[in-house]
Formats: C-alpha cells, sequence, structure tokens
C-alpha cells in the first residue's frame, strides 16, 4: 500500500494548491491503483470500477461486487456522488468528506 495524493491530477488542471494539498485529498490505495487510477477524472475511474465489476475482470481494483464498492466509500469518507464528480467539483467534495471525516472520528472517539 502506498499514500495517494490526487495532487498530480488536480495540478494538472490548473487548481491552487491551497484547494488540492489537504488531508481530505489523501487516501491509500495499491500502487497499481495508484498508476492506473492517477490521471483520470473521479466520474471516469467510477465507471471504470462499474466496467471492471460488470465483466468481473479485476483490473483497478479488487473490488468484484458493486455492495462492496459502496460500502469501500463508506469506509472511506467518500460520498457517493463521487460517482458523478468531475475535477471541477473538488472543493464540494472535500467539503462533505470532511464532514463525514469528522463525523467517523466523533463516532469512534465516544465509542472508546
Amino acid at each position: 500500500m502506498q499514500k495517494y495524493q490526487v495532487n498530480q491530477t488536480l495540478k494538472k488542471h490548473g487548481l491552487d494548491r491551497n484547494k488540492y494539498n489537504l488531508i481530505a485529498n489523501y487516501v491509500y490505495l495499491q500502487s497499481e491503483i495508484n498508476i492506473k487510477g492517477v490521471s483520470k477524472a473521479p466520474r471516469d475511474y467510477m465507471a471504470s470500477i462499474k466496467v471492471q465489476i460488470s465483466n468481473s475482470q479485476l483490473t483497478l481494483s479488487g473490488i468484484a461486487h458493486e455492495s462492496a464498492l459502496y460500502s469501500n466509500l463508506l469506509s472511506n469518507c467518500i460520498q457517493e456522488s463521487i460517482i458523478e464528480m468531475d475535477i471541477e467539483n473538488n472543493e464540494d467534495f472535500l467539503e462533505k468528506r470532511r464532514l463525514l471525516m469528522a463525523e467517523k472520528l466523533k463516532g469512534y472517539y465516544f465509542g472508546l
């Protein structure tokens, strides 16, 4: 596993460093997934994942079922709407992801 940051793609599309170099833009991925997905917009990458699921050819990830995809998004504090997002939706994505991350941390803290 390696830390993947979407900075490369966002930088390539001209987003200001202060808009993409944020904790909510980080996720851990296998390096081969990082390489295959780094230059795609979220909706394009997610469309590729859905094709992989329907064809049962695991070339981008180990996710083989749509239910596993949505479970993975939830566990990583990523809203389902990412499936339709483009690079221009990054600020909205970050705002919602920060809230989801905060809720997850709050739930963990109060569960101690």
